[in-house]
């Protein structure tokens, strides 16, 4: 199957997707250094980017007729900051917003399906409409902007064409489902909230849903106070483990009387970096990303992430590297900043994933990433949903051609 990856960063969504087994035609991203990650790990022939059409530029010049027709699936993350918490708040009223040109490319590519990735902000009250608005543009990629129509008299519009029914199943149409998810609830050692919205064209008759989560918090716990089967597997002798939270204890007491059910444990930190000597230690010289960065510091609202428990959510930042949410709080308490090898661990790269450029610069790209783990899960689902609607397709057409009605 074939797919197109815009504002591809570092590639996380993109690996995601082409382990679902889509095969990019045209992977697009404005910013050098994350696409210098990507051309360097080709160069140096790992398998996932090796033959990548990797464009650097900007998605808005690049000649998508040149991918060719029957583009399967469109694939890509919005620039986030108009909506991130830590940004500043302007949605529609900021030039970083790519929505319309998603928008614009998915009208153009008319691709089977769809997956856009953003932050947890765009569902924010003060954003509402807007974010019905991207969803109603997505749903209906064919009704664009009239002259000199400002985006609420345009979303007034879509709003009265889809109460009506007019524009249902007529021209291109996508049958779109947003979701927000934690990416900790997926195996992803990061408690990461992001929306996903994925579509679907009309005409395939397709009806897809999120896939379940397969982890949870009850779980980690009970493996950590009930079972004690968590320090087990980290070799941790019961004197050296820590006290359990007061926080979780009368969630600890209720799960010894009804055990969870069958969800796998959160990941944590723990998990994620098991195996990684520490950054500073001599055990580390020769391991790819993973040099020691000093510096580190707690500060109000800035405390770390725990070692037992999935990592806060890593973030880009406007200005350098926001090192409350990339830091790590220590056994004793004190913190250090996580490594770069660490930091694309937690987001679910692979280890013989080179990252390229400064420790600053390659934790943006990682802060902007898409978990490849999640990317991957949320890919094969839409995957086999493509697959079987094919196949219903080649069925029609032979019972068709056979006469049979």
């Amino acid at each position: 199957m074939k797919c197109v990856e815009l504002f591809a960063g570092a590639g996380g969504l993109a690996m995601g997707v082409h382990l679902a087994g889509f095969e990019p035609r045209a992977v697009v991203e404005w910013d050098r250094w994350a696409c210098d990650t990507i051309r360097e790990n080709g160069a140096l022939g790992y398998p996932l980017v090796a033959g990548w059409n990797v464009h650097e530029g900007d998605v808005r010049t690049f000649q998508w007729e040149s991918v060719g027709a029957g583009i399967d699936l469109l694939a890509g993350g919005p620039p986030c900051q108009p909506f991130s918490m830590g940004g500043k708040h302007q949605a529609h009223d900021d030039t970083r917003d790519m929505f319309p040109t998603t928008v614009d490319i998915v009208r153009r590519l008319r691709p089977r399906a769809f997956i856009v990735e953003n932050v947890k902000g765009l569902t924010r009250s003060a954003f509402a409409n807007y974010y019905q608005y991207i969803l109603l543009q997505l749903s209906f990629p064919e009704i664009g902007k009239r002259g000199n129509e400002d985006w609420f008299e345009h979303f007034r519009r879509l709003q009265v064409e889809k109460a009506s029914g007019r524009a249902v199943g007529k021209g291109l149409t996508y049958n779109v489902v947003p979701t927000l998810v934690n990416a900790a609830d997926y195996g992803v050692p990061q408690k990461r909230e992001r929306v996903f919205i994925v579509g679907f064209r009309s005409d395939l008759g397709v009806e897809w849903s999120f896939p379940k989560a397969t982890h949870g918090l009850d779980a980690l716990l009970f493996d950590q106070w009930v079972t004690g089967e968590y320090w087990e597997r980290h070799g941790i002798p019961i004197r050296r483990r820590p006290k359990m939270p007061e926080k979780v204890s009368a969630r600890v007491r209720k799960l010894k009387e009804a055990p969870p059910d069958t969800l796998l444990a959160w990941r944590t930190v723990r998990d994620a970096l098991m195996g990684l000597p520490d950054p500073e230690s001599k055990a580390a010289n020769g391991i790819p990303d993973h040099r020691f960065q000093g510096g580190a510091r707690v500060y109000p609202g800035h405390t770390g992430s725990p070692l037992d428990l999935p990592a806060k959510t890593l973030k880009a930042g406007d200005h350098g590297v926001p090192g409350g949410e990339n830091m790590l709080v220590r056994e004793d308490g004190t913190v250090r900043y996580f490594s770069v090898r660490e930091a694309a661990r937690i987001q679910t790269f692979p280890d013989g994933y080179k990252m390229h450029g400064s420790w600053t610069e390659t934790m943006r790209q990682l802060g902007n990433a898409v978990p490849v783990m999640l990317a991957r899960i949320v890919a094969a689902s839409v995957a086999e949903r493509l697959i079987v609607a094919r196949m219903q397709e080649l069925s029609r057409g032979a019972a068709k051609s056979s006469g049979i009605a």
